[in-house]
């Protein structure tokens, strides 16, 4: 009977045939808005640098003894770094970076980002905002806190304030050379993950942590 049928209609038939239904995309997205995938993770993801701000902040109203305010502070941004740069950055977004040194003696600085792949499903937009913006709202912080503790001349801190500021920009570093895959040159890799990261941020570019798949670049 479809022989019958207005070629108009016919036509329309027929493409409606051809057409088949993805619900991969709408899943995939409904994942990536989904609650937090690692809440461990993420907990001290700012757990210990939160900490160590507020410890530097409230130390002299909980104790006057400088050397425990001290050796606190630094404990928590020393295990911030660790946790953020071996755990951290390769639950949440699939990033990580570490120095090696080769059987010459020399130091080779690796950058490694998870490949996209649509076997491989990408990490949530909540934790990829969590992440970035804990690494960088905080090494601005302790930024203020510095210029705060030389116009106030309270040198003693500045010491511990330098610490701070030294080991969570070195995190954010790492983590936007294995965003931008590796570059050198810092002005752009700076001005290409503003735009990408801070501005606009795509829960697509953050991919599901894993030792296979790892786009590897190297540094001398």
């Amino acid at each position: 009977w479809a022989c019958h049928l207005p070629v108009s209609l016919q036509a329309l038939v027929d493409d409606t045939e051809d057409v088949s239904l993805d619900f991969g995309n709408e899943e995939e997205l409904a994942f990536r808005k989904a609650k937090i995938r690692h809440p461990l993770a993420t907990f001290f993801h700012l757990f210990f640098r939160v900490s160590a701000i507020v410890t530097y902040v409230c130390c002299d109203w909980f104790s006057k003894s400088f050397a425990g305010c001290f050796v606190t502070v630094l404990l928590l941004l020393s295990f911030d770094f660790w946790s953020v740069k071996n755990v951290t950055g390769r639950l949440m977004v699939g990033l990580r970076w570490w120095n090696q040194i080769d059987e010459d003696g020399k130091s080779h600085w690796v950058f490694e980002a998870r490949k996209v792949s649509p076997s491989h499903i990408a990490a949530t937009e909540a934790e990829a905002r969590i992440f970035w913006l804990g690494l960088i709202i905080c090494p601005m912080i302790w930024i203020v806190f510095f210029f705060s503790t030389l116009f106030s001349l309270k040198l003693k801190w500045l010491a511990l304030v330098i610490a701070g500021i030294s080991l969570q920009a070195a995190n954010l570093y790492g983590y936007i050379l294995c965003k931008m895959g590796g570059e050198s040159n810092i002005s752009k890799v700076t001005a290409n993950f503003l735009s990408q990261t801070v501005f606009q941020t795509s829960p697509g570019d953050f991919q599901k942590p894993g030792l296979e798949d790892m786009e590897t670049h190297q540094r001398l």
